[in-house]
């Protein structure tokens, strides 16, 4: 039958929630044969304890005529092994119309789950190598506004992450001169031209200037379209200072020579 042969997992239960269908994709995927599922309790034998009342509800609400689509839950199959399934319920009727059971039509989206969640792994890591990085670091959106501030741009700058969420980088840190080139910076990223080794002023909450070394580079969504920038950051405050202080000593001294007697 249609049923059987169906290339997604089907399975039926009556009236009193007993298994009454159960296809050969069903078989594949949890390893129970029809033979062992037929009678048994759906919820009471196939379903984990924390998901039984909400599996109940569902198979409950299709009973009384009320159908869900796109119940998530898992199954645990003979081996043990946990498979997520994606539900649609349906209400099976006789030919006088009465609810005489429900027809389930799953999906198996455990690989997608493990995606997903690779991929929330994956994003948290960064969120936490970007917050915890020694080396700072923030974000703008496709607007220009802040949409990341990590701790070690804290520390430098004074200002704490909800003061500068969703203000303008440029408008309200760059000093007036060096607005149109950092400006310049970040259109380009968001046109995905990215910059290395940049140098610009950032001033602190106390005012007091400090000097950026800056990588300026594009952010993607999923689908590759530009979202934003992420600038990582070098203080080079005390190496500039050193840089100066060697050139003052350099001119001081030829000063000297050259005047000299």
């Amino acid at each position: 039958t249609f049923i059987d042969t169906a290339n997604a997992p089907i399975f039926g239960i009556d009236a009193k929630g007993l298994v009454n269908e159960w296809n050969n994709m069903a078989v594949e995927i949890t390893g129970f044969t029809r033979d062992e599922v037929m009678g048994q309790n759906l919820i009471n034998v196939y379903i984990t304890e924390e998901y039984r009342a909400s599996v109940k509800e569902v198979m409950d609400n299709a009973l009384r005529g009320k159908e869900e689509a796109n119940f998530e839950f898992p199954l645990f199959t003979k081996d043990q092994k946990r498979v997520e399934v994606l539900l649609n319920a349906t209400t099976r009727r006789d030919v006088t119309g009465n609810a005489v059971g429900v027809i389930g039509v799953g999906q198996d989206i455990t690989l997608r789950k493990q995606v997903e969640e690779e991929r929330t792994r994956v994003a948290q890591e960064l969120q936490n190598f970007i917050f915890t990085a020694n080396a700072p670091i923030f974000g703008i959106d496709a607007k220009g506004l802040v949409n990341e501030w990590n701790n070690k741009a804290v520390e430098i700058t004074g200002f704490s992450r909800d003061e500068v969420m969703g203000q303008s980088l440029v408008e309200v840190y760059i000093t007036e001169e060096f607005r149109a080139s950092v400006k310049k910076v970040m259109d380009n990223a968001l046109l995905g031209e990215e910059t290395s080794n940049f140098e610009f002023p950032l001033f602190t909450k106390d005012k007091r200037r400090v000097e950026v070394l800056l990588n300026a580079t594009t952010r993607r969504d999923v689908s590759d379209n530009v979202v934003g920038v992420i600038g990582v950051g070098q203080d080079i405050t005390e190496r500039k200072q050193a840089e100066q202080e060697k050139t003052r000593v350099a001119k001081e001294l030829q000063t000297f020579i050259d005047t000299a007697n």
